[in-house]
């Protein structure tokens, strides 16, 4: 979808480029993540997709077609762009500025008023938000708007110049979520830049890591990347925590679930502190048919029924999506010391710390 050729930028004045010599092929569907140092040419990049930057040299295609070949307006027509600040426009309503593109390309009133309403629900804009001003919005609100503006003309590509980075660390994770998931369902071409090794790898699906200079130094799926660094760069600019963050990649189902120290509540308190021993437990999980109860102390297993017993609820309980780095987190705060996993038919299995760390090692 997007085919960048030994392209450069030399800014006049500037005593080196700010890109240099990039090569990037990006597959149609993918959502390709720019990360690197201040000065590394990602936001000059990006704006030389859609030309808001000519490039010095070299040669830039999208969709088969060579960008300069193009009417920068019209390129820029084809093409969704958000950025930080969001860029709406203060005096028009959250109605008009999604329409913004739709009217330049002489959509009618109808066409524009139902697209308006497809996209305000898309991304979970209330439709009474539609008649008030950028100013009047939250900041996770406006960056709505500014992704519906985008997607509004229903372009193949989506340039994101760190969308998320001006809201709060809590929007920030909901935001990126509900755009992964919303790009799933779209299937655009995404090109995003950030300054986060974090977000980076959470939300591509491949990986540009870019040096000072617009020197490409690692393209790459994000969990190649995290387990083969191409070198000595790559690894320093992934820091200490590439462990985790492979974790962050990595869902529970991957990982092989033991039993763990649970029974049925028909069993015998005998069967039950057969089972505790076998597992060296001090806890007991129950089960009803495959459904999870909770879990009692191996104090409380006496001589009465086990059903007589009130089990503990687990204070985390994970899905077969989840991430293993959210499997850990509930292994080292948990006062049983595993991770719980149970799936749409019920209990599926428990992982302690030694198994997760197998998979980060394996």
């Amino acid at each position: 979808m997007i085919r960048l050729e030994e392209v450069t930028k030399v800014f006049p004045g500037a005593d080196r480029p700010a890109v240099s010599s990039l090569s990037l092929h990006i597959p149609e569907g993918e959502f390709v993540t720019l990360v690197g140092p201040s000065g590394c040419g990602k936001t000059t990049t990006l704006k030389m997709i859609n030309r808001i930057i000519e490039p010095t040299s070299g040669r830039i295609e999208v969709g088969g077609r060579d960008v300069m070949s193009m009417e920068p307006h019209l390129l820029r027509r084809s093409i969704g762009y958000v950025i930080q600040q969001v860029g709406l426009l203060p005096h028009r309503t959250v109605e008009e500025n999604i329409a913004t593109v739709p009217r330049l390309l002489g959509w009618d009133r109808d066409r524009i008023e139902r697209r308006v309403a497809e996209m305000s629900e898309l991304v979970g804009l209330g439709a009474d938000l539609l008649e008030r001003y950028p100013a009047e919005l939250s900041g996770g609100q406006q960056q709505r708007v500014g992704v519906a503006r985008a997607l509004a003309a229903d372009p193949p590509v989506l340039l994101m110049d760190e969308p998320f980075g001006a809201v709060d660390p809590i929007v920030r994770e909901h935001l990126q979520q509900e755009f992964k998931d919303l790009w799933r369902r779209l299937g655009k071409t995404v090109v995003f830049v950030t300054h986060d090794i974090d977000e980076a790898v959470r939300m591509g699906t491949r990986v540009a890591i870019l040096n000072v200079g617009g020197v490409l130094e690692q393209y790459d799926r994000p969990e190649e990347i995290l387990a083969n660094p191409a070198n000595d760069f790559v690894s320093r600019f992934l820091g200490e925590e590439r462990g985790l963050r492979r974790l962050a990649l990595m869902p529970v189902s991957s990982a092989g679930l033991d039993r763990g120290p649970v029974v049925e509540i028909t069993a015998t308190p005998e069967e039950a502190r057969a089972v505790m021993d076998a597992h060296g437990s001090d806890w007991l999980g129950l089960l009803d048919g495959g459904r999870l109860l909770g879990w009692v102390p191996a104090a409380e297993v006496g001589t009465s029924p086990l059903a007589d017993l009130e089990p503990r609820e687990f204070l985390v309980i994970l899905r077969p999506e989840d991430s293993l780095r959210r499997a850990l987190d509930a292994v080292v705060t948990s006062r049983t010391r595993v991770a719980v996993v149970v799936g749409e038919q019920g209990y599926l299995g428990m992982l302690d710390i030694d198994r997760v760390a197998e998979e980060i090692t394996e």
